[in-house]
């Protein structure tokens, strides 16, 4: 171990930079040789980076360079498990960033690597390399074994933060786990090292883990959230985490032993003891985790964050991915600051919440948080086809009051199961699934969101109903349910008569019947945008929101493109897409609507691609409807959702099949 280590360095932008930075220093100092770089979306003439050779991915870096000893992997999350992988395959030690990999299953698929290949894998988590751990552990400030810790990290970070990368700020992205969110990324530290303190460091040393998770930013990840961890050995950590906050101030973890109590800011390395005569601050030292790696392939000395060390926090990890989408924050109490990309939310009273959340161990529903949702949805009908899970009917519990709750139909899945329905997407909270919603009824808004003001845009008011449904009654494979539509001041505005039907089509398909019939019982008048003055708004009525997706085909039996088919008026339209809406079942699909009752009313098709993905019928396009006392409104649709993409004439003949079904 005289001569220097052979070093690959994957990914020479963001927080690669600051890796390279220390490779410089080591290699100055003779300890290392940087003989590779890997990016493969930087490109260069000649084809450098850091003065070295630049490989658009790791295979053709080792091809070229030879054996390496050091593989630094500063990539993307959801291409830790391929990269560190490759590099133990090939014979080298890997330095992984944290977190180590986006899901349990991978993380256990590495660890069964790294046994295999005889080397090892160091995580990037350097507050794990901290002197103050052993000086917890040891007891050396005199508060007793550790029983409890809570974490406080107020962060704040501007939209370009969420710009920065394609992942940022995702779930998932292209069919892939990326859990971007406060606790397993930015703020993933304060996680880590609440555990390590309560001496949690592998998967079996966790017991349950919370999570209340929520969101101020147009993201899917969170931003906003709690994650309480139990232990086996009954020790427990809460961690109370934002990227919402006024002021950016250093994370404090509470630590709280059998005699006593300490902070620690583990940024800073120091350790705050309160004592009669004034608090005593130590500051402690710290490893550096490359510099660890290089003394463990030198003497053998243990590495300070091995791979199996993470497994506690991998659990955490886990739990935020399996977790429910989180909640959007109720704009109400969000402050937005600055301008353009240096743009930022901030959360009403979010540090005193952050702090009572740690003190006492409660998440932000706990505690009853004002803009903490508290409601979650209830499925009320599961929709079944032959031995597939299709669809899922909920009341809506989990919808905010500024986003309209009513209960709508997701996920809707193909019989292969891909999702091709969204709730609370990012971009609009307030898109549900498959169901009825109406911008404008007497003044109330049933659709969520902000109100069309015409001169003004869109302004948050204070005018959200919401649809209250009675339970539905079951009938073989189908239900009906009395819905009443209530205004801003809880008055009943409408009541409605809905019929859901489903069952198999044939060819890889399965059919959807939706019908509603609308009653004023005093009369009303339904409202759009469109009927307000904005051109191409006339939406309102059944709406269809999809997922992410991609080479979108919307046509109708004589149009195609979104341009062509919005606002017209025709007996179908049919939206085909790549989905890829989460880590789960991803592929092509085909949603085939057919309402004659709508091409009869002269009800046009509301289409989007461009902005996002949806699709529904327009009751008022560019005039209001008016029902008079006792008047109805009915509406039929009926559904096609088959696996693959359609072409025109196969989409034609599975709207001529859905059109001849009787009622």
């Amino acid at each position: 171990m005289s001569t220097p280590a052979r070093l690959v360095l994957v990914g020479v932008r963001g927080f690669g930079a600051v890796h390279a930075a220390r490779i410089a220093r080591l290699q100055e100092e003779g300890r290392v040789e940087l003989v590779a770089c890997v990016d493969p979306v930087v490109s260069a003439d000649p084809p450098l980076a850091h003065g070295v050779p630049l490989h658009p991915d790791l295979a053709t870096a080792l091809a070229a360079t030879g054996p390496v000893d050091v593989v630094v992997v500063a990539a993307p999350l959801g291409e830790h498990f391929a990269l560190a992988g490759a590099a133990l395959r090939a014979g080298a030690d890997v330095y992984l960033e944290k977190p180590p990999v986006a899901s349990l299953e991978d993380f256990d698929r590495l660890l069964a690597a790294e046994a295999a290949s005889g080397r090892v894998v160091q995580v990037g988590f350097q507050s794990l390399g901290s002197d103050a751990l052993a000086l917890f552990a040891s007891d050396g400030l005199g508060i007793g074994p550790v029983t409890r810790v809570g974490a406080v990290g107020a962060w704040s970070r501007p939209l370009a933060y969420w710009r920065r990368s394609p992942w940022a700020g995702h779930r998932s992205l292209d069919g892939r786990a990326v859990v971007d969110g406060v606790a397993t990324n930015p703020l993933a530290h304060a996680v880590a090292t609440g555990l390590a303190l309560v001496g949690a460091r592998t998967a079996d040393d966790v017991a349950a883990v919370d999570v209340d998770l929520y969101r101020a930013n147009a993201i899917e990840s969170d931003d906003t959230s709690v994650v309480r961890v139990r232990t086996a050995a009954g020790r427990e950590v809460t961690c109370a985490l934002t990227l919402c906050a006024p002021e950016q101030s250093e994370p404090v973890l509470h630590v709280h032993g059998t005699r006593g109590s300490a902070d620690y800011r583990y940024t800073t390395d120091e350790v705050e003891v309160p004592t009669p005569n004034g608090p005593r601050t130590t500051v402690l030292g710290r490893a550096d985790l490359l510099e660890d790696l290089l003394e463990h392939r030198r003497t053998g000395t243990p590495l300070r964050v091995p791979l199996a060390s993470t497994g506690a926090f991998m659990r955490v990890l886990a739990a935020v991915a399996d977790a429910d989408d989180p909640v959007r924050v109720d704009p109400r109490a969000v402050t937005w600051r600055g301008e353009g990309d240096e743009r930022r939310p901030v959360v009403a009273d979010v540090e005193h919440w952050l702090e009572q959340a740690a003190a006492t161990g409660r998440t932000f529903r706990e505690l009853g948080v004002p803009w903490a949702h508290r409601g979650r949805d209830r499925v009320l009908v599961r929709v079944r086809v032959g031995d597939a899970e299709v669809a899922a009917y909920h009341d809506g519990g989990g919808t905010l009051p500024t986003s309209t709750p009513r209960p709508v139909l997701h996920p809707v899945r193909t019989l292969a199961g891909v999702v091709v329905s969204a709730q609370h997407p990012a971009d609009h909270d307030w898109h549900c699934g498959v169901g009825m919603a109406v911008p404008d009824v007497d003044g109330s808004n049933l659709w969520g969101g902000g109100t069309y003001v015409h001169g003004e845009g869109y302004q948050l008011l204070e005018d959200h109903g919401r649809v209250d449904g009675e339970p539905p009654l079951l009938a073989g494979d189908g239900f009906r349910q009395r819905l009443t539509w209530r205004g801003h001041d809880g008055t009943a505005l409408l009541d409605e008569q809905r019929t859901v039907r489903w069952g198999p089509l044939g060819r890889g398909a399965w059919q959807l019947h939706w019908g509603s019939v609308l009653r004023a019982g005093t009369g009303a008048t339904l409202g759009s945008p469109g009927s307000k003055g904005r051109p191409d708004g006339g939406y309102g009525g059944f709406f269809w929101r999809f997922p992410a997706c991609a080479d979108v085909d919307v046509l109708t039996g004589d149009a195609r493109g979104e341009d062509a088919v919005q606002g017209r008026v025709c007996p179908w339209v049919a939206f085909s897409a790549d989905f890829t809406a989460g880590p789960g079942v991803s592929g092509p699909a085909t949603v085939v609507v057919a309402s004659p009752s709508a091409a009869d009313a002269g009800d046009p098709w509301f289409v989007r691609v461009r902005d996002y993905p949806g699709l529904g019928s327009a009751l008022a396009w560019q005039d209001p409807v008016v029902l008079p006392p006792g008047g109805e409104l009915a509406r039929r649709f009926d559904v096609a959702v088959v696996d693959g993409r359609l072409s025109p004439d196969a989409a034609a003949e599975e709207a001529a099949a859905l059109l001849g079904v009787p009622a």
